[in-house]
């Protein structure tokens, strides 16, 4: 195991990567941006280092400073979390050229299924299916409109590169393509740097389910099971959950066995994703995500397997003790990101100070966050303040879990999504099961309509805590004791 490990990432992924190290021992090292000098993982870190001014290009995205910094002090590997270089076959052939290991797959496995175009090669090679597809550039020529036409529109173009649904379009008709291609190959060149695209066929009414895969450097690679990640909106994951409502015992089975043998057949080791679109009763190989998710604690829920653990201990030459018999699903979990948005006001950045911010409590609830009272959030990174990750016996239960712990997150400084989440939870389709990826934005407007109740009780209480700071400020000016407004017992607890 590595002695010492530089986390190349920031908020709250820093954090889980920082409670693994600390699990197995393994002293963390932060690297922060100006705008993050003062965030939870920074001080949680074992070691802190200042990397670079706050735009990502200065500092997140510079990969030969995080080297640097990593040989520095010593670090033997360097964790990537997800987003800014998790996925960059370049930066991690730069650790491997500079004998520090990149925790993930090597270079040579994220060129191959970083592209989502070398990843449908792949997947047809191993006999998994496929939606129809052409490789294009930014350009209609003749020959991309023929071949398009071929598949039949509606068609999906996307970055080959990259992920988080950047740079996704539905071209609807040929009339609409070639503005859709220009415009898909500056957002991938500005987001990934890479300006490759792929056309695919539109499927109207999709599920989005992906498995969760774990493989060492000796062959050996299994599953995890499925999340179902249908509730979307524009392309952007809203809810996550496992075991998935839409398949059968048989389905979960075959598209697991599905998902394994397209990571041996890539040769992959670590954790990863693969990702299918399902329609009907059959599914469709979609992408590989060649790096840990967002959503990977919903699987750590129900299995009871640290992943990042196991990214660690295979990275550092491990083999899998884990057995794919052995591995089980035990009850329900959800996932729900806690984004600083405005769900009213068209999911726009809500940046600012964070004034209070108590996650809730109990049995059953994690919350992995990345921010705490005092800290600020800045227009600099993704709106990701946190996670709400429920787990309980069974998929009702989980839901009504999760209704709880939203009512009681409390955040006061920024708009958040726990209220449009409120909403998601309270519509009798999700409690049902019965979504598709399109379903969010079907139903935007009835998810977004303000209940003049809520937003009174909102008022009030934002009211109340203004004039408690002020109480508080001139207490602390007349030298009393100070005190914590949130914890006076004569406040009411609001539900």
């Amino acid at each position: 195991m590595f002695s010492k490990v530089l986390i190349a990432n920031r908020g709250e992924i820093a954090v889980r990567v920082i409670r693994a190290c600390r699990k197995l021992g393994v002293k963390s090292v932060a690297v922060f941006s100006d705008a993050d000098a003062h965030l939870p993982f920074v001080q949680l870190a074992d070691e802190a280092h200042y990397l670079g001014p706050s735009p990502a290009a200065d500092s997140y995205l510079n990969m030969q400073a995080i080297i640097d910094l990593a040989k520095r002090h010593g670090a033997e590997a360097i964790h990537p979390g997800y987003g800014f270089l998790a996925e960059n076959a370049a930066f991690a052939a730069l650790c491997e050229s500079s004998g520090v290991k990149f925790i993930g797959p090597g270079s040579i496995a994220i060129d191959k299924l970083g592209d989502k175009r070398n990843a449908k090669a792949v997947a047809e090679q191993a006999g998994v299916p496929v939606t129809p597809w052409i490789k294009c550039e930014g350009t209609a020529d003749a020959a991309t409109l023929n071949a398009i036409r071929d598949i039949g529109y509606p068609v999906m173009v996307k970055p080959a590169a990259g992920g988080g649904g950047k740079g996704m379009h539905m071209a609807a008709s040929e009339a609409e393509l070639p503005a859709l291609l220009a415009k898909a190959a500056r957002e991938a060149k500005a987001s990934f740097g890479d300006d490759a695209l792929l056309v695919e066929k539109y499927l109207e009414t999709p599920r989005h389910i992906e498995v969760q895969l774990l493989a060492d450097e000796h062959g050996n690679a299994i599953h995890l099971f499925e999340r179902e990640c249908s509730l979307q909106r524009r392309h952007q994951k809203l809810l996550e959950e496992t075991p998935s409502p839409s398949l059968t015992p048989q389905q979960r089975t075959s598209i697991c066995a599905d998902a394994v043998r397209i990571a041996k057949a890539a040769g992959y080791a670590n954790a990863g994703t693969c990702e299918f679109l399902m329609d009907g009763d059959k599914w469709y190989f979609c992408e590989v995500n060649t790096r840990l998710q967002v959503e990977h604690p919903v699987t750590e829920q129900v299995t009871g397997v640290d992943l990042v653990e196991w990214q660690l201990r295979v990275a550092s030459g491990e083999k899998l003790a884990l057995k794919q018999e052995n591995i089980r699903q035990q009850g329900h979990a959800i996932e729900l990101r806690i984004n600083s948005e405005d769900p009213f006001a068209g999911f726009m950045p809500s940046l600012g100070y964070i004034e209070a911010f108590e996650p809730p409590q109990g049995e059953g609830i994690r919350v992995d966050a990345g921010y705490a009272a005092g800290d600020s959030v800045t227009q600099y990174y993704d709106s990701l303040m946190g996670k709400l990750i429920v787990h309980a016996n069974d998929r009702n239960s989980a839901i009504e879990l999760a209704r709880r712990g939203l009512r009681e997150f409390l955040v006061v400084g920024v708009a958040t999504t726990i209220p449009f989440h409120l909403a998601l939870l309270d519509h009798p389709d999700v409690q049902a099961g019965k979504f598709d990826i399109h379903w969010v934005e079907h139903h935007m407007a009835a998810l977004t309509r303000r209940g003049r109740d809520a937003d009174a009780a909102v008022l009030a209480a934002l009211m109340e805590y203004r004039r408690l700071l002020k109480v508080r400020a001139a207490q602390s000016k007349a030298g009393e004791i100070s005190f914590d407004p949130w914890s006076s017992s004569s406040l009411p607890k609001l539900r």
